[in-house]
């Protein structure tokens, strides 16, 4: 099988790290500076940035810059730890427009009742993270569920269950409140979309909503 691509700009780094000599605690140049010089995307530079992060290679610091750690861990192994994050986000690209745009054709008024409830979590429990995660995942599957087909429920929930350790601490480092607000508003308009019975708008709105996340955490 071909080494996933975080983990081969994780390498890149590490093998960037040994060669310039730098030590515990030195601030590692810039995300442009190293996307330019590893010749990688910045999407997949942060993705190979959290790796390191999780085998505690580097630190991560909000609006600071990456370090090199102080406490490195015993075992710098990377983790095989699945699809990576915007892996996960170009499939759902594919796949969750076209899950709305179903929905929006055949969900009944229970089923829209679900993605209502949802979504009134979300707003409600804005400030718990761990209380409006859940809350998001219910607001997905309630989307898959309204479609009526079991399988492209499975699907969902195979996609949602690849949001690992790499997905968290990449949400944790790069979202930001005005995101968390607009995905609010994003998922208002979805199940407007859907409520109305209207695909089109409902494909749209979910495409809006997906291509805000990814340029939100590879920008």
């Amino acid at each position: 099988m071909e080494t996933r691509l975080y983990k081969q700009v994780a390498e890149k780094i590490q093998a960037m790290i040994a060669a310039d000599g730098y030590v515990s605690g030195d601030r590692l140049p810039s995300e442009r500076e190293l996307s330019t010089r590893l010749e990688v995307s910045r999407a997949s530079l942060r993705e190979g940035l959290i790796a390191l992060e999780l085998t505690g290679v580097v630190e991560v610091r909000s609006n600071s810059g990456v370090y090199i750690s102080e406490r490195p861990a015993a075992s710098h192994a990377l983790p095989e730890a699945g699809p990576g994050p915007f892996e996960v986000l170009s499939a759902r690209r594919v796949i969750e427009c076209e899950i709305a745009a179903i929905a929006a054709q055949v969900a009944t008024d229970r089923a829209i009742d679900a993605i209502l409830v949802a979504v009134e979590a979300m707003e409600r429990d804005h400030d718990d993270v761990a209380t409006n995660e859940q809350a998001d995942r219910n607001f997905h599957m309630a989307i898959a569920n309204a479609t009526g087909n079991s399988a492209l429920v499975g699907v969902m929930n195979f996609l949602w269950d690849q949001r690992g350790h790499l997905w968290h601490r990449l949400k944790e480092h790069f979202q930001t409140e005005e995101l968390r607000k607009e995905t609010l508003s994003d998922h208002r308009a979805i199940l407007q979309a859907i409520a109305s019975h209207d695909a089109p708008a409902a494909r749209k709105a979910m495409r809006t909503h997906l291509g805000r996340v990814t340029r939100t955490f590879s920008s």
